[in-house]
């Protein structure tokens, strides 16, 4: 095959894509490959990160601890409210709560 017919099978937005991978590696050298995927990776998964918290957000901005939490159980075990409440707040009343009057 004559090598004009090797170089049209290239067409377009694939040219681009050849182009822009020789660029990064001629501007950022081959060392520099793996910390840009990671960063495009880490990158990607914040954005649908953020796309799913704008999506379900009543999910996502509870305020509410996690009921696995042993304080919070430990709190609730004793007829105290968590909600809204920091744990220093939750240790101290589980204090007030166990200790001798």
């Amino acid at each position: 095959m004559p090598p004009s017919v090797l170089i049209l099978a290239l067409v377009g937005y694939e040219w681009l894509i050849v182009l822009g991978i020789l660029l990064v590696v001629f501007l950022w050298g081959p060392q520099k490959l793996p910390e840009l995927a990671k960063s495009i990776g880490l990158a990607k998964k914040e954005f649908e990160k953020a796309a799913k918290e704008v999506s379900s957000p009543s999910s996502s901005t509870s305020t509410s601890q996690p009921a696995t939490d042993p304080l919070i159980v430990a709190a609730k075990n004793l007829g105290l409210s968590t909600e809204g409440k920091t744990k220093e707040e939750i240790t101290r009343e589980i204090a007030n709560k166990t200790s001798p009057k």
